[in-house]
């Protein structure tokens, strides 16, 4: 009899919620998670695994010493779009298939870009806190002189599933889009611009690409000095692609008008972070794609790819250019 394939998936994904996903294998998967949420357990657990679910919040990072702690390792799951928690080149070195879940969340998360710049754009935030301090600032929102949407230049860096779903939204509110990808796509219905032009001429820039060496400090103190009077910063796609501490001093300096973060450099943020203090920022838990919608096309992903995985049919979505189709070691 064929032994089952061990699937290790770690936190911080509820373990019931693995155990039912996968009851449909029957004996031919075990399901088995770590005895802590400590590095030390991970890299016990890792030695009887084939498959892991990883961990989209990086607590445990399945970096180089990970792999090499994984000699049965088969296939790598990212439940997420981003993989900086897991060591890509390590894995394909290894000769594991890594695979994400590429656009579970794209509509989820271009909503939340848009919702947010309506809130900054007419000062929602701000304005809810005053009246829950027992003000009422309706002159005082004047002054901040809120705008209509569609009257704003939209500039989306990247553009992904999640980037090209925020551009055809922002479009269809009567935003003037334009785009910047390191590979231009001929088929968008935005207009590509080179990055600094871009930056140039936006008046809302929507960050949506991830975070990788090359764009790790890309819209630095240089770049966003680029950006016209008042304009607005929505970051998507992780921290360090734009550091908070240049965000802080253009904020501070008047470059920028107003924020909306969802990802930053340390997260949690600290807890005397001065982004915390800002009154023109807008602060999401890294929560913009965890709508209900997203949450059940991100089992759908998980459960398909891994059964996949199990019955001998190729994966869907590897990142590391290992042939999709799983073996055992």
């Amino acid at each position: 009899m064929t032994a089952p394939w061990r699937i290790l998936s770690l936190p911080p994904i509820d373990q019931n919620v693995v155990r039912r996903l996968f009851e449909p294998l029957g004996d031919a998967a075990e399901v088995t998670f770590p005895q802590a949420r400590e590095r030390a357990a991970l890299l016990s657990a890792l030695s009887g695994a084939d498959i892991v679910i990883a961990d989209f919040s990086a607590r445990l990072a399945l970096d180089a010493e990970a792999v090499r702690a994984a000699p049965r390792l088969a296939f790598v799951q990212m439940p997420a779009v981003g993989t900086d928690s897991i060591d890509i080149a390590a894995l394909a070195a290894a000769g594991v298939p890594a695979a994400n879940a590429a656009g579970f969340n794209a509509r989820g998360v271009a909503e939340w870009a848009v919702g947010a710049s309506f809130a900054l754009c007419r000062h929602l935030a701000w304005a809810d806190r005053g009246v829950r301090a027992g003000k009422w600032p309706q002159m005082e929102v004047v002054a901040r002189r809120p705008r209509e949407i569609h009257t704003q230049r939209v500039g989306i860096v990247g553009f992904g599933a999640i980037g090209a779903e925020a551009a055809r939204l922002f479009a269809a509110l009567g935003c003037a889009v334009s785009y910047w990808t390191r590979r231009p796509r001929p088929e968008a219905a935005a207009r590509y611009r080179e990055l600094d032009d871009l930056l140039a001429t936006s008046d809302i820039v929507v960050l949506a690409l991830p975070l990788t060496d090359e764009t790790r400090g890309m819209i630095g103190p240089e770049r966003l000095a680029l950006l016209p009077d008042d304009a607005l910063l929505v970051n998507v796609a992780r921290g360090g692609i734009v550091p908070d501490d240049a965000i802080v001093a253009a904020l501070e300096s008047g470059r920028l008008a107003g924020a909306a973060l969802d990802v930053f450099d340390e997260e949690p943020l600290p807890d005397d972070h001065p982004l915390r203090t800002n009154e023109d920022v807008l602060l999401s838990p890294h929560a913009a794609g965890t709508s209900v919608q997203s949450q059940l096309n991100l089992v759908s992903v998980v459960r398909d790819n891994v059964t996949a995985a199990v019955e001998g049919r190729e994966v869907q979505n590897v990142v590391n250019g290992v042939n999709p189709h799983v073996r055992r070691r």
